[in-house]
């Protein structure tokens, strides 16, 4: 029962430890919103965004990170990992897998179709890409249902 008392009181010593860790502190001079050289004091660039605790967390006051979009840097689709070397709408993709932008950007498959090849494709019928890209049939049969001599 004892050891349950310190375990509990241990457990409350550090939530209080960690609530105030995590309150600023009064001397802090970049929470001050009437500390700069602003002449408009209703400038709304010169309000920080606070939270419902009236303070700014470390994350949220973090600048936003610049994304090195392909539409500006085209190279970025070049390094290995990337989904593919072609630029559409900002986003690095491969032009002969995406059924997004097949064989060029914006170009959408139906919905039962796939991208091979840059070619929208119907995998349950088509004899070159038989259930997937590449699977070929066999001279003499055919692909149905997206199987090679289904019947």
């Amino acid at each position: 029962m004892k050891l349950l008392k310190i375990f509990l009181l241990f457990a409350l010593f550090m939530a209080l430890a960690i609530t105030l860790s995590a309150a600023p502190s009064k001397e802090d001079p970049s929470l001050d919103p009437n500390n700069g050289n602003h002449d408009d004091e209703n400038d709304d660039h010169s309000q920080k965004a606070t939270s419902l605790r009236g303070f700014t967390s470390r994350f949220l006051a973090q600048k936003s990170r610049h994304l090195m979009t392909c539409n500006k840097y085209p190279s970025v689709c070049l390094v290995a990992g990337s989904p593919g070397p072609y630029c559409c709408k900002k986003k690095c993709v491969n032009v002969k897998t995406d059924r997004h932008n097949c064989g060029k950007c914006g170009k959408k498959c139906k919905y039962s179709e796939i991208c091979c090849k840059g070619k929208c494709v119907n995998p349950m019928s088509h004899e070159k890409h038989c259930g997937g890209c590449n699977n070929s049939c066999d001279k003499g049969s055919k692909c149905l249902y997206g199987m090679c001599s289904y019947a």
